[in-house]
């Protein structure tokens, strides 16, 4: 193409021969968890005296350890980590947490004060 586009009619004549549209991307994301039994701590040790919601007993792939952490996260609009096949969540939100646990199939026990 040699001609300057100098208005954005210019632009509308332009004819675009050799593209095709983009493939679908592939998101087959698991949202079904298998079934687990796990635990809901909290703690506050070795944390400068804030207060974390632990979630422990899962067992699984890192990825849908990740998956569940970022569930939990967004239903409780707070942020979180998972570490050592742990997931940590900021703030002592066990009863919600439990809550969306078990709306998800899994079996929650409350561990704890």
């Amino acid at each position: 193409m040699s001609k300057k586009l100098n208005s954005l009619s210019d632009l509308a004549h332009i004819k675009f021969d050799k593209l095709k549209a983009d493939p679908e991307p592939i998101t087959e994301r698991q949202n079904e968890f298998t079934k687990q039994h796990l635990e809901a701590h909290f703690s506050k040790k070795g944390r400068a005296g804030k207060v974390v919601t632990l979630i422990k007993g899962f067992e699984g792939d890192t990825e849908a350890l990740k998956s569940l952490a970022k569930t939990l996260k967004q239903t409780v609009n707070t942020g979180g980590t998972v570490k050592n096949g742990e997931i940590l969540i900021q703030g002592n939100y066990r009863d919600q947490i439990i809550d969306k646990l078990r709306e998800l199939g899994h079996e929650v026990k409350r561990i704890g004060g």
